[in-house]
């Protein structure tokens, strides 16, 4: 009896601790946003939103350092639907040889299937932005945010055959701590970035000599670009931004490499 009183013992307080732990993981929403330096430097998150590291999340490559040797960066794009900007994109980095990885929803997936098998037999990397782009820190339970990637990934396989990657970004740059531990359980790692500029309203799209500007002034050694394909400015950028990185010694690097899984 006191045998089977002890197992009883240490099995409710090992589930005490479980769910301990679980509790302290915090639910306080957070924007993703990293400053920018003139300095080439890479930027350092704020302290507050250090704890990405602990869930296999990345804003830059560390391994490129302010002072490596090799310089590398990282182009990706968060793809929600096509104006005839995302195929223009596809045509550049085609010429220009250069692999990208694009973050997609399930509208873009049903809509317009060519373009995302396109992206995938043309060798890019196609990853997760959720099924409906919503708000991830709202979902409270682990099969509602479950739900949002797995049917994602299941249309994808449907539509190209292929497996979709697990990365993951959240839609806005909205997430707390609970949905990075959601993500991590089912085997992503979550990539946020380390330069962007405001690319995403068509109705308002900065020139291109600004754009170029705000990147290349701001850009450094192992920077994760983020930018929207449905850009109009970036559709005329891109083939210039491409070349003058080309000029300045960058390469162009995948997630796979980033997060250390290339074969």
């Amino acid at each position: 009896m006191k045998k089977l009183w002890y197992a009883f013992t240490i099995g409710i307080l090992c589930l005490s601790i479980c769910l301990m732990s679980v509790s302290a993981i915090s639910d306080t929403p957070h924007n993703w946003y990293c400053p920018r330096n003139k300095e080439h430097k890479q930027p350092l998150a704020d302290r507050t939103l250090q704890f990405i590291e602990q869930y296999h999340a990345y804003y830059v490559d560390l391994w490129h350092g302010d002072n490596a040797e090799e310089k590398v960066v990282y182009l990706t794009f968060d793809a929600g639907y096509e104006n005839g900007n995302v195929a223009k994109i596809l045509d550049i980095l085609k010429q220009e040889q250069v692999p990208g990885a694009f973050f997609v929803l399930g509208h873009l997936i049903s809509s317009q299937p060519d373009l995302v098998r396109r992206m995938q037999q043309e060798g890019h990397i196609v990853a997760n932005h959720t099924y409906h782009h919503k708000d991830m820190t709202t979902l409270d339970q682990f099969e509602q945010f479950q739900e949002e990637l797995s049917s994602l990934k299941e249309l994808y396989h449907q539509t190209t055959g292929a497996e979709m990657a697990n990365y993951y970004r959240p839609p806005e740059g909205k997430f707390d701590e609970r949905s990075l531990e959601f993500a991590n359980r089912m085997g992503y790692q979550t990539i946020f970035w380390s330069l962007a500029y405001a690319d995403w309203d068509n109705n308002n799209q900065p020139s291109e000599d600004f754009a170029m500007k705000k990147i290349m002034d701001h850009m450094h050694n192992g920077a994760i670009i983020l930018l929207h394909p449905t850009s109009e400015t970036n559709t005329k950028i891109m083939a210039p931004l491409i070349r003058e990185l080309k000029a300045c010694g960058y390469r162009f690097g995948t997630l796979d490499e980033l997060t250390n899984e290339a074969p």
